[in-house]
């Protein structure tokens, strides 16, 4: 089986393939930013995007990927090592508190932003609910992706401009 993860074509082998996604990234890719949490799909800390969309990882099946591309919190870096504009909203704001859900955060943020690039509160609201903090950080994880769809808006109107 092949997955591609992260814009690389990886082989896995021979994988059961109903083998939860989080323990193939995890397990067999090496890919450890997405967590385990719950293990019932409930709390969002193995969030990773299939296609550009949100999806728990521990209670999805390998083989439900098929051709679809996967991204991991690794995935989101630029190839030089610079944090994309969610990341770095999260670092200038200083969001997480014990961090072990913040990378389902960031890719449940990334997910909205590629849907909605302007978000209102509710907006966020909505896309985060199934993420969970339990350190509380919701007002800096609502107020780091405002900071982030904002970047990414300068940057499209900066990069327009130049053209």
């Amino acid at each position: 089986m092949d997955l591609k993860v992260n814009g690389e074509l990886r082989s896995l082998g021979d994988i059961d393939p109903q083998t939860p996604l989080l323990w193939v990234l995890r397990d067999e890719l090496g890919l450890v930013g997405t967590k385990f949490g719950c293990g019932i799909s409930q709390c969002g800390a193995c969030t990773v995007l299939v296609d550009g969309q949100a999806v728990k990882s521990c209670s999805y099946p390998v083989s439900t990927v098929g051709n679809a591309a996967v991204t991991t919190v690794e995935g989101l870096a630029g190839s030089d090592g610079s944090l994309n504009a969610v990341q770095q909203a999260w670092v200038d704001l200083d969001v997480a508190q014990c961090g072990y859900c913040q990378a389902g955060q960031i890719m449940a943020a990334e997910a909205l932003l590629r849907a909605k690039p302007n978000p209102g509160d509710d907006d966020i609201d909505q896309a985060m609910a199934p993420n969970l903090c339990r350190c509380g950080t919701y007002i800096r994880i609502r107020e780091a992706v405002k900071v982030a769809a904002a970047t990414r808006r300068s940057a499209a109107e900066a990069s327009d401009a130049a053209e």
